[in-house]
């Protein structure tokens, strides 16, 4: 008999390792298979809420933000290509980063729809493997339509402003909870995990909550 697990992730389409981490996750839950119903919700969090709308060149954003050399902007590219090719995800040429509200917004759009992990998954690939500019609406639009949701609405949905405050009472929320990094991972409204964990701590957490509910 299923078991039902709630998973909310908290996390930013703007960091790569979020990308590891979803992808980890699900890995988890197919190697479960029919011990667990998951019910899993995205949730926002912007790393560079106040980045203009061009973005900013990424070797220069993570050496200004972080105190990081080139080489080692590169190095950590390395390791992410690596553990991102263990769970099945392909990181490919990235030279930008970019502000992410409207991606949110429409990810919330598409949370209504019931697409939103499909919609999250497109923007995934479109920014961290296809290095598109994930503030651009026609991009946004590309990626919606890309899993079966109407182009014409999710463009009116990011024109006219929908959801910007749902957005930011869900960003507030978690920020005051203390969530401080991405990504942050809730189970069951009681259990924390943070970061890219391996496919098998996934597992293994899983199996001890279900255990103890």
């Amino acid at each position: 008999m299923k078991q039902p697990i709630r998973i909310d992730f908290v996390s930013d389409i703007a960091c790569p390792w979020c990308a590891v981490g979803l992808s980890s996750l699900q890995l988890a839950l197919s190697r479960l298979g029919d011990a667990v119903d998951a019910e899993l919700v995205m949730h926002p969090f912007e790393l560079n809420p106040q980045m203009g709308e061009e973005g900013e060149d990424l070797v220069e954003h993570i050496s200004k933000k972080y105190g990081r050399t080139p080489q080692q902007v590169a190095q950590a590219q390395e390791d992410l290509r690596q553990r991102g090719a263990a769970v099945g995800f392909t990181f490919g040429t990235r030279s930008r980063i970019y502000r992410t509200f409207d991606a949110h917004r429409l990810m919330h759009w598409a949370g209504i729809k019931g697409k939103q992990v499909q919609l999250k998954e497109a923007l995934l690939q479109a920014y961290h493997g296809e290095g598109k500019a994930t503030s651009n609406h026609d991009i946004l639009v590309e990626a919606a339509q890309s899993v079966g949701l109407d182009g014409a609405e999710a463009r009116s949905v990011l024109q006219g402003g929908d959801y910007a405050n749902e957005v930011r009472a869900e960003e507030e929320k978690y920020q005051a909870m203390g969530i401080q990094s991405v990504p942050s991972i809730i189970f069951n409204d009681r259990y924390l995990l943070t970061g890219a964990q391996p496919v098998e701590a996934f597992e293994k957490a899983i199996r001890q909550i279900l255990s103890e509910a």
